[in-house]
């Protein structure tokens, strides 16, 4: 019998005869094969059944294997695309299984071959998997590979022609494979963008200009983008539109000008934007649809998309300018909806509306007042239960700015057991997401209390707090030190965290100062240093550690300014007359030669260090 794992609804029973014919494909004479291929052919002409109990025996992998045989006869291989062009003209299903078999990069690779008559069979067997809407179009050009091939073989030069055609159909599919710079076609884009045209036709020549804007083949101030495309861009966001057309507006003109603050600015004062997205959350239909029932239909299951296309505009439109943040705070229930869209069901509504939130929480009067008002971390803390890695990216990096010194959310956070999970950040695979949860510790520690501080290093454990300090990722490991400052500072907290682990904290400082790193994470370890040096019992520790005395005075003859600075600020704290002991201190800072060294940095060329 055979095994399958899901039962297409149309096959009752696998016949004999279909096993029959799939057999013959493994027969080890050619000639047999070749005989099998073309009975398959006529067996399969017109019946979806047989195609389908075919699929389902597996015939596809075989004969795509014997289509891509060099040893196969130039007369098999067509047989085999012509029988795979017939199974292709069956159901969706059908066309799945085909893709899934990865039939596309073998056809594609068969247009290399001499033979026109195969080439031919090649190219009508793609021409129906393409035509599918369940085949995704993109595979044809999305990778470097194909455009490059696209436009060695002259794509460019031919298709262009074909713009200026009278023929609307020939057009569109024209437009939708040019993807390549090139002087005039930018002329002729913007042509087609006119208001008389198609709305269709509109659309992919405007998604054309901001594919080669974002390619640097037109710039970003060019009058071709900031007149005619971001305009043409912002019309289809209109309630007038269709869905599609709305979503793939929004969708296109968050992605145009997601790298540029002045598009940003622009797109904001347009055709009031701001205020038109709300209505995505209201009207899923278009005003002129009001009378078709299916339209209606069709438009209220699909309304998520239109969630998910306003919160990445919104993402984009704030993610540089405070005056466009406070816009679109200030528009009806956002906040609200933002919040509502975080625990959506679409897991892409839900990444949209995180993306919005982040843009958002980058300003400080946002995080202030309406982030605070509406309790935005409560749901924030919810996603990050068990999201997939690109929703805990975007959550985590939101929490960090949440979780800064000013922003009225930090108290209540903290109280939800977040530090638990941040910890549980730090020891993810993706560095993104360490960086993440250490960051927002580290924000977290920032002027906080002892009990805080206290409660960050028993949840982190020294184990993991120092397996971060020598991780491979320099931005984890920056943002470490960032939080071993914050917990070191204030002598109490100082003295007290360096009574229980100072012997760990030195010898990962050590480690750090002498390894191959940055001179910001070395300068970023010194200043933990000159904080330990200004602590009470603390500066003991230092005092005892001859190693670590020497590597202070080697960073203070250092090349660097920032690293002899830092260096010369641990000294200063150690050598303070006000505290006790310090007359021994500088005894034997004395005899270790460290005078001489001061002396020659009164002479340096930077003041602040002829100062210190």
């Amino acid at each position: 019998e055979v095994n399958m794992l899901e039962t297409p609804p149309y096959v009752s029973e696998v016949t004999a005869t279909s096993r029959h014919y799939v057999d013959r494909l493994f027969d080890p004479d050619p000639q047999k094969v070749l005989q099998g291929v073309i009975d398959m052919k006529n067996a399969v002409i017109g019946n979806n059944k047989q195609k389908a109990n075919l699929i389902v025996l597996g015939a596809v992998p075989r004969l795509l294997y014997l289509l891509q045989q060099g040893s196969s006869s130039s007369e098999l291989r067509t047989e085999c695309a012509v029988v795979l062009g017939s199974l292709a003209m069956g159901t969706e299903n059908n066309i799945k299984s085909l893709v899934d078999c990865h039939i596309i990069p073998a056809l594609l690779q068969g247009l290399l071959c001499p033979d026109l008559i195969f080439i031919e069979a090649c190219l009508r067997c793609l021409r129906t998997v393409f035509i599918s809407p369940v085949t995704p179009v993109q595979l044809l050009y999305t990778t470097p590979e194909h455009q490059t091939v696209l436009f060695n073989h002259g794509a460019i030069q031919n298709i262009a022609p074909l713009l200026i055609s009278p023929s609307y159909k020939v057009l569109h599919s024209v437009l939708l494979s040019v993807l390549v710079d090139g002087e005039l076609l930018a002329q002729v884009f913007v042509r087609m963008m006119q208001r008389d045209q198609p709305v269709e036709m509109q659309l992919t020549a405007a998604k054309c200009l901001t594919y080669m804007c974002r390619a640097g083949a037109v710039r970003t101030d060019d009058g071709c983008i900031v007149l005619k495309t971001l305009p043409c861009l912002v019309r289809m966001c209109s309630k007038e539109r269709l869905l599609e057309e709305r979503v793939e507006g929004a969708e296109t003109l968050a992605y145009l000008m997601e790298p540029d603050v002045e598009l940003q600015r622009i797109a904001s004062v347009t055709d009031h934007l701001v205020a038109m997205l709300a209505d995505y959350f209201k009207y899923p239909s278009s005003v002129s649809a009001i009378t078709d029932i299916k339209r209606l239909d069709h438009d209220l299951k699909h309304a998520h998309e239109l969630r998910q296309a306003a919160f990445r505009l919104y993402a984009s439109l704030g993610s540089n300018d405070e005056d466009i943040r406070k816009k679109i705070t200030e528009t009806e229930n956002m906040m609200d909806r933002i919040v509502s869209g975080l625990s959506e069901s679409s897991i892409k509504v839900r990444l949209a509306a995180v993306r919005c939130l982040h843009s958002l929480s980058r300003s400080v009067q946002q995080l202030r007042t309406s982030f605070h008002d509406h309790a935005v971390w409560k749901p924030l803390m919810k996603l990050l239960q068990n999201a997939p890695d690109e929703v805990l990216v975007m959550a985590s990096s939101t929490l960090c700015n949440l979780l800064l010194e000013f922003s009225p959310s930090k108290e209540p956070i903290l109280e939800s057991g977040v530090i638990e999970l941040l910890c549980s950040l730090t020891q993810s695979d993706s560095p993104a997401l360490r960086v993440n949860g250490i960051w927002a510790l580290m924000n977290m520690a920032f002027q906080a209390d002892q009990k805080v501080k206290g409660e960050i290093v028993r949840a982190l454990g020294t184990e993991q707090l120092f397996r971060l300090l020598s991780d491979p990722d320099t931005n984890v490991l920056m943002k470490t030190l960032g939080l071993l400052r914050n917990l070191l500072s204030t002598r109490p907290h100082i003295d007290q965290i360096m009574s229980s682990h100072g012997k760990q904290i030195l010898q990962a400082v050590t480690l750090i100062l002498e390894g191959d790193h940055s001179i910001e994470v070395k300068e970023q370890t010194l200043c933990i240093l000159a904080n330990i040096a200004d602590g009470n019992t603390a500066k003991e520790l230092l005092m005892t550690n001859d190693d670590i005395l020497q590597k202070i005075k080697y960073y203070m003859g250092h090349s660097n300014v920032k690293l002899q600075l830092a260096a010369t600020f641990c000294i200063s704290n150690l050598i303070w007359n006000e505290e006790d002991g310090s007359q021994e201190r500088q005894d034997k800072l004395r005899e270790l030669g460290f005078v001489d060294i001061l002396h020659k940095l009164t002479q340096a060329s930077d003041p602040n260090l002829c100062d210190r």
